[in-house]
């Protein structure tokens, strides 16, 4: 069943027939000073586990407001699971990043310090809440999580095992990622480099863990964030991906 209702809230708490939701002030905000709703309004609301639910603005203040639970707009589903793990940009392109890869269906989110990554401290809750926008503006179910920033040498020591990593080189010689994906639609991840690119001496471990595939994107270089968005894309487009339930399933130990 499809969304009659614009407005949609990502929310913590439990969502079932009945209950009352406290919403947050920026919520409360957003509602009453940018969609000028008042008690009584409709919205949608979902936490990643329940499901979307159709609720009414039971209470609407400036800095607070209440929903009260109706019935059930659409059941909590299988999503693809496929992580993005990307080299930081510089401004606002690495917020774009982010937006977009919840948009196109990551279903989590890591950010990699490399040897030629020129950023290296990031606003994590800033790139949450893009996370947390695109959700609720795409109509996915689930907020995929953004982690802390790690080290590529860490993200390889600590990889799970059952997840294939595709990495994004500049290479020469490598197979595209169209012609590479796994068949058996097991979980899988992409990474992306840094703008300067990977130094050799990173492919060369990474060629060498047993569960990362350096692949191309095409016979042009791209900037980083579009080849993270191309990269999605094309996993999105034409692999058989499995079916998950809310995130947080496996990680990056």
């Amino acid at each position: 069943m499809s969304n009659p209702v614009a407005t949609r809230f990502y929310v913590e708490a439990p969502l079932g027939a009945g209950a009352t939701v406290t919403l947050t002030e920026l919520q409360a905000h957003q509602l009453k000073n940018v969609l000028r709703l008042e008690p009584g309004g409709a919205v949608a609301l979902f936490n990643g586990r329940d499901g979307e639910w159709l609720a009414t603005l039971d209470s609407l203040g400036k800095r607070a407001a209440a929903a009260r639970i109706g019935h059930r707009l659409r059941p909590q589903v299988a999503e693809s699971d496929v992580w993005l793990l990307f080299a930081p940009i510089k401004g606002p392109r690495l917020d774009w990043i982010v937006e977009k890869a919840a948009e196109l269906g990551a279903s989590a989110i890591f950010p990699v310090l490399t040897r030629r990554t020129v950023v290296s401290r990031v606003n994590v809750e800033r790139l949450r809440a893009h996370a947390v926008e695109a959700a609720e503006q795409s109509e996915r179910l689930t907020v995929p999580p953004v982690a802390e920033p790690r080290s590529l040498a860490d993200v390889i020591s600590g990889w799970p095992s059952g997840r294939h990593l595709y990495v994004a080189a500049e290479r020469r010689g490598v197979p595209a990622l169209t012609g590479s994906m796994r068949a058996d639609g097991a979980p899988a991840a992409i990474l992306i480099g840094p703008e300067g690119g990977f130094e050799a001496s990173e492919l060369d471990r990474l060629a060498q863990t047993g569960f990362a595939s350096l692949v191309g994107l095409g016979p042009r270089i791209l900037r980083a964030d579009t080849a993270a968005v191309a990269a999605l894309a094309i996993w999105q487009a034409l692999a058989q991906p499995p079916l998950v339930g809310p995130p947080g399933r496996d990680h990056i130990g």
